[in-house]
């Protein structure tokens, strides 16, 4: 089956300029099979599709399953995946620090990944403190499940980067468009050799390390010259937005976070 593992909807991330219903019929007509919303710290998006669903007509079986960006306090963008039925209003609050985040997914029984890894600036996990210090003391990525290793937004360069990384820490691979316009929609896929129907196929998928193959060949006019002088605006405007949600949620997490631990330990006790 054919995903696009990063999809961006404007009914959940304020950069986005597609509606989910649109971003769904476009890669059904394209031959996918389904796609990940991961939207920026929301379901927002996700819930919209689920909305919509009972009136919408595909000419083939399309799959929308439920994700999220999270934006970390110090580890730059993680895509986030938890089993149907389960949700935690945490990951719509911004500002979780990269450790906590893990132990909260996994305590779930959730999956997560960095989001282009060497991509620009803050919002890549490799050019994070949170990075640089798991590197040094363990030597290792951090207790990740996935890498997404391309990204069609993203320069070619950083893209190889992200594959090397998933291939040194033998990580599967997502292949994700990250598409907030109608013009990178398509541009990037993974496909799964067996039936992916919920968030739980797709989470069996990769712990069992079932075979995936994510694409790594751009499309061409799909990347944009990133470095302009308004990008940049828009980066570190973002940024300083992120870093004022991380303060504002400060407390929350500081609150939940001996929760958090403490249910990751049991979970690691028992297995």
């Amino acid at each position: 089956m054919k995903f696009d593992l990063h999809c961006h909807t404007k009914e959940g991330s304020m950069d986005a300029k597609i509606s989910v219903v649109t971003y769904a019929k476009r890669l059904s007509k394209m031959g996918f099979d389904g796609m990940l919303v991961t939207d920026h710290n929301s379901y927002k998006g996700y819930h919209a599709y689920k909305k919509a669903e009972k009136d919408l007509v595909f000419d083939r079986p399309f799959v929308v399953l439920k994700g999220v960006e999270y934006d970390t306090k110090d580890g730059g963008h993680i895509l986030v995946i938890l089993p149907d039925h389960v949700h935690c209003s945490l990951l719509t609050k911004r500002g979780m620090n990269t450790a906590h985040l893990i132990a909260l997914v996994h305590s779930l029984g959730g999956i997560l990944g960095p989001a282009h890894p060497y991509g620009y600036g803050f919002y890549a996990h490799m050019h994070t403190k949170a990075a640089r210090v798991a590197l040094k003391r363990t030597r290792n990525l951090y207790d990740f499940d996935f890498v997404e290793t391309f990204n069609s937004c993203m320069p070619p360069v950083t893209n190889e980067q992200s594959k090397k990384l998933a291939e040194k820490y033998d990580k599967p691979h997502f292949a994700g468009s990250d598409s907030h316009r109608m013009s990178a929609i398509g541009s990037a896929y993974t496909i799964f050799n067996e039936p992916i129907l919920c968030n739980n196929d797709l989470i069996r998928a990769v712990k069992e390390r079932h075979a995936i193959t994510a694409s790594d060949e751009p499309v061409p006019g799909v990347f944009h010259k990133q470095y302009w002088p308004l990008k940049q605006i828009l980066i570190w405007g973002y940024y300083f937005y992120n870093k004022f949600g991380s303060l504002q949620n400060r407390r929350l997490h500081q609150r939940h976070a001996p929760h958090i631990l403490s249910l990751y330990k049991k979970q690691m006790a028992s297995r």
